[in-house]
């Protein structure tokens, strides 16, 4: 499972982070030759680790050929946030 997590550091302090959005990427499947895979995106509510605010689909990435940076852009994409 991939955790996307944002945190607003207030006035760049690590030390008084807040987390304000998380979202959830696991794999639903893989292509035999594993070259491609298709991911459960669960966006989650503020301050929750359980509560689902939206779901969605990535279907068929080419998961060896791209950067983890692409798979979160089609991510949020799917998520139409």
């Amino acid at each position: 499972m991939i955790v996307v997590k944002i945190e607003l550091w207030p006035g760049g302090s690590e030390v008084r982070a807040k987390e304000i959005g998380r979202m959830l990427i696991h794999n639903k499947t893989y292509q035999r030759d594993g070259r491609r895979a298709d991911y459960g995106i669960r966006l989650l509510r503020r301050g929750s680790l359980t509560r689902i605010t939206r779901t969605a689909e990535v279907l068929n990435h080419a998961r060896l050929s791209n950067s983890i940076w692409k798979l979160v852009r089609k991510a949020l994409v799917a998520l139409d946030v």
